[in-house]
């Protein structure tokens, strides 16, 4: 079945123009008007919105997930603007594709004073070399950039180039701005499925939009694909049910970015979810990294931190339980190593916490300020300490130390620590599992000691 047959010799040159491309692309927004989300930026009287009916259009930095329309949005602000349009994409382009586009723009400038605007797409990807040749085409105006990316821009964008762009942050579409550009598509007769009478039934759209994730592109090429595999009725109706929507996208789409920020906010939940003690919400997030993508042993070195640093000497046999289920997921691999990764998940998120180990890093941070204190002259090398004795006719020092073993209960009193931290105590007791039980044993032993 050819979608694009019509009863009617007297096609629009537009909908042959658009035949051969994806329904997703015919559809992309021409104005404003036409955008669909972001109302935070876009909406009536919201900033962005108000730059764009001005004209008055700086540089800008558009940071957001996958799909949120940052692409979309900046040829939206070009068509408003009645401005020259130029991509770059920061995987494939560097400073050579620049000058190109930098010459063009100056070309018309002088020619006929239009203003171009400089798409860099994924900008992240740009080392600060690339990201620095910016500046001085920003400041000249001879450029007006709109960057994308889908990673913290303070963390990957140069402090020069942010300090000249003004920075929106783009949001995930929701399952409604999903809804509303499938209607939009069924109505519209230049460049969507309008020409063709389509019966599309409530439980379809909601399975394109559920499954959809947020992800407008992946809907209108689903609802394609149905549109096009479906054969007219003797009525000449095309009938989309929810079974031929479940045909047409099978698989939730799952916003997810094993390199980008979502990595570390889905990482991020799941470790607090853990710490909070909530079974259902670490085993929830464990599971969406897992349906996202992400590699079941990252997860698994993320618990084995977790076993020591916040559940440490609470039970300090979780790390060797965390252990036994990675090899134990490395020897089965999936679907099987479900189990391992949810026995590590639950144990921990039910096992008693303490951070007593963080200090290791206290102790870390003094000995980087202060330097490393002498050693106490008993705790040195027994037989240095004898050489030194002989050779310098003086006591030797390793008779004042005192061996624990040969004491009750094998402990004794005496200076560990340089004599500048002779008092001092970093590490805290916990309150939780095994770790009172054992500071209580350690106490009663000082106390026998002291009578």
């Amino acid at each position: 079945m050819d979608l694009f047959e019509k009863d009617s010799p007297n096609d629009s040159p537009l909908q042959r123009d658009y035949e051969n491309q994806p329904l997703a692309t015919r559809m992309r927004p021409q104005s404003l008007d036409e955008f669909v989300g972001q109302e935070h930026l876009v909406g009536e009287g919201k900033m962005l919105n108000r730059m764009i009916k001005s004209g008055v259009i700086g540089s800008l930095i558009f940071y957001g997930p996958p799909s949120s329309g940052k692409t979309t949005l900046a040829h939206v602000i070009s068509r408003e603007i009645d401005a020259r349009f130029e991509v770059i994409n920061a995987v494939l382009d560097g400073i050579k594709e620049l000058r190109k586009v930098v010459s063009k723009a100056e070309h018309q400038k002088k020619a006929t004073g239009k203003k171009t605007i400089l798409f860099v797409d994924e900008i992240h990807r740009w080392n600060k070399a690339q990201q620095d040749a910016l500046l001085p085409h920003l400041e000249s105006g001879v450029l007006t950039l709109v960057g994308a990316t889908t990673e913290n821009p303070f963390y990957s964008l140069v402090s020069p180039l942010l300090s000249r762009c003004q920075l929106f942050e783009l949001y995930p579409l929701t399952k409604e701005d999903v809804k509303v550009m499938i209607g939009r598509v069924l109505k519209d007769e230049e460049r969507g499925l309008g020409f063709v009478e389509i019966e599309i039934s409530d439980d379809a759209v909601e399975h394109f939009a559920d499954y959809a994730g947020g992800d407008i592109r992946n809907a209108l090429n689903a609802l394609e694909v149905a549109a096009l595999s479906t054969p007219k009725s003797k009525d000449g109706k095309v009938d989309i049910t929810l079974e031929i929507a479940r045909q047409s996208i099978q698989k939730r789409s799952v916003r997810y970015d094993r390199t980008g920020d979502e990595h570390y906010h889905y990482a991020s939940a799941f470790i607090k979810s853990m710490r909070g003690s909530d079974v259902d919400a670490a085993l929830y997030w464990m599971n969406a990294m897992l349906e996202g993508g992400e590699d079941p042993n990252f997860i698994f070195r993320r618990m084995l931190i977790f076993s020591s640093e916040d559940v440490g000497m609470a039970d300090p046999y979780a790390i060797t339980v965390i252990n036994s289920a990675h090899e134990a997921f490395i020897k089965t691999g999936m679907p099987e190593g479900f189990y391992f990764l949810a026995h590590a998940c639950i144990f921990l998120a039910i096992s008693p916490k303490g951070n007593s180990t963080k200090a290791v890093f206290e102790i870390n941070s003094e000995i980087k300020k202060k330097g490393i204190g002498e050693i106490p002259a008993h705790l040195r090398d027994k037989t240095a300490n004898k050489l030194a004795s002989m050779y310098l006719d003086s006591k030797n020092a390793s008779d004042d130390y005192k061996y624990p073993h040969s004491f009750n209960r094998h402990w004794v009193r005496q200076q560990y620590l340089p004599e500048e931290y002779k008092n001092q105590t970093w590490y805290e007791f916990g309150t939780e599992g095994r770790e009172p039980g054992l500071n209580k044993r350690l106490e009663e032993i000082k106390k026998r000691e002291e009578k």
